[in-house]
């Protein structure tokens, strides 16, 4: 996983077109009161400031703004969202709109399904791979639309609940398969498999599982019970259609592949064609019915208060998640740009999103991934002066009345 490193994330590509980073930048900032130190950016102490031509008022539920500080300096870009709003919804999007990949941004948008909704703006997700043959992994948990595309990885994460309210913690995989002795294993989603590991695999991680050696099961649907597309906290019955020891087997719609390390099967049972398993995918805490949920990390603030973390101040290009009762808000901060923006450290970082207003926030990827989209239009500046491809995205949308 690529973690915070930009030296892992390759792929560069010239930018496809005129985007509002190559405008020029005006800078305004307002007085921060007196006595306090800016840099701790306490709630009464953030000075918000909007570039001419910056701010947009606020549509159907949701504003955008560019606050500029000149004392840094800081580009940020804030997008508010109204959460007492029926038409408005959080969705994930993968790079390749169904399956792992990498892609910018405002491609992944762009190829978010028509019957979603029309998306209004969105910023970069979780942390990544970025190479090999699983390019496009999200390091932790994601749920798209319902659908379980990626395990969490123990890190924090962000979902909103079935009651439609936000969440953040850090969430356990409990992921088991039970065999027909009764003897039970872990497995990882859609990753990587090593030699002491088992894998599920859904047709979400590509046309197959690029595995080598180990013992490949293919799965169909087992009864009446439900199958595809995989959901949190539900359990499967799946019988073994076929059963592969060279690894590398197709990946399709209608089936799921438990993939077995070397190492790994001398442990389990020998399974025959035609076994029944039953695939597990609880965790903790229980995600049932979640339809959004991605990972990212480290938590910011929680109940109004930063969290401290043993960790180099280091600024950065930043990318977070917060809210409060009443409003949802998506942040980038600009970084890595000596006289536009500076970045921020996750403690600068934690402040400006406590005097947002939030009592819980959580970062996400950052660097040259970090990246605010609204209207069509990439709003930032990111540090490599174009979108760098990248696993996921959340993604807001505005649903049609019907």
């Amino acid at each position: 996983m690529s973690g915070n490193t930009d030296a892992f994330r390759e792929g560069r590509v010239p930018p496809g077109g005129t985007t509002i980073w190559q405008l020029e930048r005006r800078y305004v900032s307002r007085c921060a009161r007196a006595g306090i130190v800016l840099l701790l950016f306490s709630a009464n102490a953030i000075c918000h400031a909007t570039t001419n031509g910056a701010a947009a008022r606020p549509v159907r539920g949701f504003s955008y703004h560019r606050d500029d500080i000149s004392r840094g300096p800081w580009s940020i870009h804030v997008v508010k969202v109204d959460r007492s709003s029926r038409s408005l919804e959080l969705h994930t999007a993968l790079g390749k709109t169904a399956a792992f990949g990498l892609a910018p941004l405002s491609e992944q948008v762009k190829a978010l399904p028509a019957g979603v909704g029309r998306p209004v703006a969105a910023i970069n997700g979780d942390y990544y791979r970025d190479e090999g043959a699983y390019a496009g992994d999200p390091k932790g948990l994601q749920i798209m639309r319902g659908e379980l595309v990626s395990g969490p990885c123990g890190w924090t994460c962000f979902w909103i609940d079935p009651a439609g309210s936000p969440q953040m913690t850090n969430v356990v995989s409990r992921f088991e398969v039970a065999f027909p002795t009764g003897q039970k294993f872990p497995f990882g989603l859609n990753e990587e498999r090593t030699r002491n590991t088992a894998v599920l695999y859904t047709a979400v991680a590509g046309a197959s599982t690029q595995t080598r050696k180990g013992q490949d099961l293919i799965l169909q649907r087992h009864g009446t019970n439900s199958w595809i597309p995989l959901c949190a906290g539900q359990t499967y019955s799946a019988r073994v259609k076929e059963i592969r020891d060279n690894g590398d087997a197709p990946l399709t719609a209608d089936t799921m592949v438990l993939s077995i390390g070397p190492e790994l099967l001398s442990h389990i049972p020998k399974t025959q064609q035609g076994a029944v398993l039953q695939i597990s995918t609880q965790t903790s805490p229980a995600l049932n019915g979640v339809t959004t949920a991605i990972g990212g990390g480290p938590a910011l603030v929680r109940d109004g208060r930063i969290i401290d973390h043993d960790e180099v101040n280091v600024r950065n290009p930043r990318t977070a998640i917060g809210w409060n009762r009443d409003y949802l808000y998506l942040v980038e901060v600009d970084g890595r740009q000596r006289y536009l923006s500076v970045g921020m450290t996750t403690q600068e970082l934690s402040a400006y999103m406590i005097g947002l207003g939030c009592v819980s926030a959580m970062s996400l990827d950052g660097g040259g991934s970090a990246t605010c989209w609204v209207y069509g239009q990439v709003m930032n500046r990111p540090s490599e002066g174009f979108e760098r491809p990248m696993a996921n995205s959340l993604v807001l949308v505005q649903k049609e009345n019907k």
